[in-house]
């Protein structure tokens, strides 16, 4: 049983009451007793709101449902017409342009990758934070943009084989960063700076430039024998670093030991998808990690080569610039939070005795603990501007924006905050906010500083949405249907209407296979080139890769070209992508597509439910693996569950395959000695029973979220494993 402290007319758990007044509050300049008569009387205004909105979602769902069923065969025009009478599909605002402002240069007018981990692992929160600045060499190095052919195999030892490549691959790199007039950075032997210019020294005995001089910023050490020498390209910096007598330095003509590149420039500390966190014990250590990236102060202890030591924030990088005077560049990303959506209470607080909405508890708490960063409280600073930034997922549609702005407004009168402080990111992941982005951007124009594009929360969405409209297309055919293509395109387009170029960023979605990094090179780049200023990426590695593509493309200049040719298609967005009934799909597709979509259930079900562990590499059917969050089961098992609607699979042909996928999915994580095995006891498997539910009932589930099943089958995992110990 849950003990909670009293605090006005609200009953706080006492773990998370003890973490809020005595490490949360202080030094905040907050009155304790103000911040509970006024966290109380916020909740009592919002949490009717907040149930409204949810009941307008299953209102909207009925009506649709309503439709599909009584027009198997509609036109276009008419559906429209439908979906504008319910008020599902709104009219477009006016022309406007956002008005946000203080607004840090990482997010406004630089382009380049962003992390998203949860935040509830220490480890990974402060790896991200530190992805800031990535070394090129070791990315090279340990992933297959260097092929291990002819003897480059990467292996536990240093191979001076594969690491000639990795020099060469690098030099190639700064070939395109850093181009010298009428020569290239292969041939130099040596670095150094005169009367503010780089001079390279070339084999030959003679010189060459920058092929554009203002590129070198600053450098470190002596300016005839530098350590390091810092460059510009397109916004983002690069550190190359000098040291003969390090094992690649010494074998490198010019001594350059390696190149730092500035990668991951913002990170979204997730409260959400990817975290298991189901009561106030979860919830507190949330709370608790956000205040230590807050304040400088979390820190974690890492055994790696034998080796324990404590990981710690990166403090700025120092350099001096080419006039002399002191240059500091932030050592670490921009840290966002993503608050959770609308839908869950949690009982962590209790209003009149019943849960509340957990995402209003997320907003005012870690703005609460952000404001520790604006007074000055930590070892750094997280924003130079003195914003708040939040990322809020799974809104449907403007109303649902303009309750978040109203939240945010109210967070900032609790926690004396100046109007527009706590900055909105808005996640265009579900259908009522794609074919409405414009108005849902305008509902937050003077605070929005973030737009992106996910194909997994967005498909599950769009299934559910159209649950009854048909049989869903196979899963890959989804990636190829003209409404994936209009939704990523309409997203960019209403960003740059709106303003966006130069004030906000407009993201795109996550590269999920971590172990193919030359694949992700060959592909990633469609993103920058789309006119996106962001994207996501799974890990630090993948940051520095991707961060190349921001070198590459001109994205600003990219988001000039696209604002006079872009036009919004609402209507190829509103076509659902059906099974093409002059599509033959055999059997064999069908069941492959199903045990698929099963593996992938099981194989993060199991983890979530029985370890708490809310995203990590998951091995897919064919042992690829994958970076999976709570997304991955939304289009999963809407998938399978509009199948069994519409009879394309049966109910036991579906527990034929939960049963088989089980055991491969134990086989898979036979190596790792917390996993808990769902076979051969299927029946008293709570991680099986919850797959089981997400898919049979599926349908039932409010606009197709795993939450719901996923928190009540944890705290029952969680229950059975405290009675056993």
């Amino acid at each position: 049983m849950q003990n909670y402290v009293t605090r006005g007319s609200l009953q706080v758990a006492e773990v998370l009451e003890n973490f809020i007044s005595n490490e949360a509050l202080p030094q905040t300049q907050v009155d304790s007793e103000l911040f509970w008569q006024g966290f109380s009387s916020l909740l009592k205004d919002l949490v009717p709101i907040n149930q409204s909105l949810l009941q307008k979602r299953d209102s909207l769902q009925h009506q649709l449902d309503k439709y599909y069923l009584s027009h198997p065969q509609y036109e276009l025009s008419s559906y429209k017409t439908f979906l504008q009478d319910i008020g599902y599909l709104v009219p477009a605002p006016v022309p406007f342009k956002i008005s946000t402002t203080n607004v840090d240069a990482e997010i406004a007018t630089m382009a380049g990758p962003q992390l998203v981990v949860p935040i509830n692992n220490a480890r990974y929160a402060i790896n991200a934070a530190n992805a800031r600045w990535g070394s090129l060499y070791d990315a090279a190095y340990g992933t297959d943009v260097i092929s291990e052919d002819n003897g480059a195999q990467k292996g536990k030892q240093y191979n001076p084989v594969r690491g000639q490549l990795v020099i060469e691959f690098g030099r190639q790199w700064l070939d395109k960063i850093a181009p010298l007039q009428q020569s290239t950075h292969a041939d130099v032997v040596k670095y150094s700076i005169e009367n503010s210019a780089l001079v390279c020294t070339l084999e030959n005995n003679q010189t060459a430039h920058l092929a554009t001089p203002e590129q070198l910023i600053g450098f470190k050490g002596d300016l005839a024998d530098p350590s390091g020498i810092l460059l510009k390209h397109n916004g983002l910096h690069v550190e190359l670093q000098f040291d003969r007598s390090h094992p690649v330095g010494k074998s490198d003509s010019s001594g350059l030991k390696d190149i730092l590149v500035e990668s991951a420039l913002t990170t979204i500390m997730d409260c959400e998808d990817s975290v298991a966190a189901v009561d106030a014990d979860d919830k507190t250590l949330v709370y608790r990690n956000w205040l230590g990236l807050m304040k400088g102060t979390l820190e974690t202890y890492v055994t790696k080569g034998g080796k324990q030591f404590t990981r710690t924030l990166n403090a700025d990088r120092s350099y001096t610039n080419i006039d002399g005077s002191t240059l500091a560049l932030n050592g670490r990303s921009l840290m966002f939070v993503r608050n959770v959506g609308h839908l869950m209470d949690t009982d962590a607080i209790l209003l009149d005795g019943k849960p509340v909405p957990e995402g209003i508890v997320d907003g005012v708490l870690t703005s609460l603990i952000a404001k520790h960063d604006l007074l000055g409280n930590g070892r750094f600073k997280n924003s130079q501007h003195g914003s708040i930034y939040i990322v809020k997922p799974k809104m449907h549609g403007p109303e649902e924006v303009t309750f978040s702005d109203t939240l945010f407004e109210r967070i900032e009168q609790l926690l004396g905050l100046a109007p527009n402080t706590v900055k909105m990111g808005i996640m265009d992941e579900e259908r009522r906010t794609s074919v409405n982005l414009s108005a849902c951007i305008e509902a937050a124009k003077t605070r929005v500083v973030f737009i992106n594009t996910g194909f997994l929360d967005r498909t599950g969405d769009e299934i559910h949405t159209s649950m009854q409209a048909g049989a869903f297309a196979l899963k890959a055919q989804l990636k190829k249907e003209p409404w994936i293509t209009a939704y990523e395109k309409d997203n960019v387009t209403h960003g740059l209407n709106a303003g966006f170029s130069g004030k906000a960023q407009i993201g795109k979605g996550m590269w999920p296979i971590p172990d193919h990094m030359a694949e992700m090179m060959q592909a990633k780049q469609v993103h920058p080139l789309s006119g996106a200023n962001t994207a996501w990426v799974p890990s630090p590695t993948a940051a520095t890769l991707h961060a190349l593509h921001y070198h590459q493309i001109d994205v600003f200049a990219k988001q000039s070209e696209l604002s006079l040719t872009h036009t919004t298609s609402v209507d190829d967005i509103l076509r659902i992508p059906l099974m093409k009934p002059a599509v033959n799909v055999s059997p064999q597709e069908i069941q492959n597509d199903l045990d698929n979509n099963v593996q992938g259930i099981l194989g993060y079900v199991v983890r979530w439910v029985n370890q708490g562990i809310g995203c990590s590499k998951v091995p897919d059917i064919n042992n690829v693996g994958l970076m999976e969050d709570r997304a991955t089961l939304r289009i999963s098992s809407q998938h399978i569950a509009n199948w069994l609607e519409h009879k394309l699979v049966n109910e036991e042909q579906v527990k034929e395959s939960l049963q088989r996928m089980a055991s491969l999915v134990d086989q898979q994580n036979s190596s790792d000695s917390e996993y808990i095995n769902m076979c051969p006891d299927l029946d008293n498997s709570i991680a099986y029973s919850a797959a089981k539910a997400l898919i049979f009932e599926g349908t039932k589930q409010p606009n197709g979220y795993t939450e719901p099943l996923l928190h009540e089958m944890r705290r029952r995992m969680k229950a059975q494993l405290n009675s056993t110990n």
